[in-house]
């Protein structure tokens, strides 16, 4: 049986993967030595937490055909699933899948550090966009790839102001 799931879900993942990396963002800044780069960390963990809230209002407007169960799941796995792909996501708010921001970076590092992440973000929903049937809101989950791609636009503004 293939696991499928619908725009609720994935929604729920957005959010757990954004308020992972503000979480990260924010005890890399407690860290950092230099002041500009504290504040570029804390700059970083309140857009992360802007893009959270804004994936929950997306997610508090879908439909009830939206939130509903795709496959028969009695024991939770696929809420089980879901929560360890976002826990376990990959880089958004580290510098890579094993390193962590020691502090030291440049202001110019750390929003390509972020850029990535970001992509790497996009790739993810791109690939679990296939896992949403259409009738359980397959429309929305296009809707967070749009908004991490603007997420690498306002953040490639940044690098190239510096």
């Amino acid at each position: 049986m293939a696991i499928t799931f619908n725009a609720d879900e994935i929604f729920e993942i957005a959010e757990r993967i954004e308020s992972n990396a503000a979480r990260f963002y924010r005890e890399a800044a407690g860290k950092a030595a230099k002041t500009d780069l504290k504040k570029m960390l804390l700059d970083l963990s309140a857009m992360e937490e802007g893009h959270e809230k804004t994936f929950a209002l997306m997610r508090k407007d879908l439909a009830p055909t939206e939130k509903g169960a795709t496959v028969y799941d009695p024991d939770g796995e696929a809420a089980q699933y879901l929560k360890t792909m976002a826990d376990f996501h990959g880089t958004e708010g580290k510098a890579g899948p094993m390193e962590k921001l020691t502090g030291k970076e440049s202001m110019a590092e750390l929003l390509r550090i972020a850029i990535n992440a970001e992509k790497d973000s996009i790739a993810f929903y791109v690939g679990i966009r296939g896992l949403v049937p259409s009738k359980s809101g397959k429309d929305k989950i296009e809707k967070i790839i749009v908004e991490e791609m603007s997420h690498v636009t306002a953040l490639g503004a940044k690098l190239q102001s510096l």
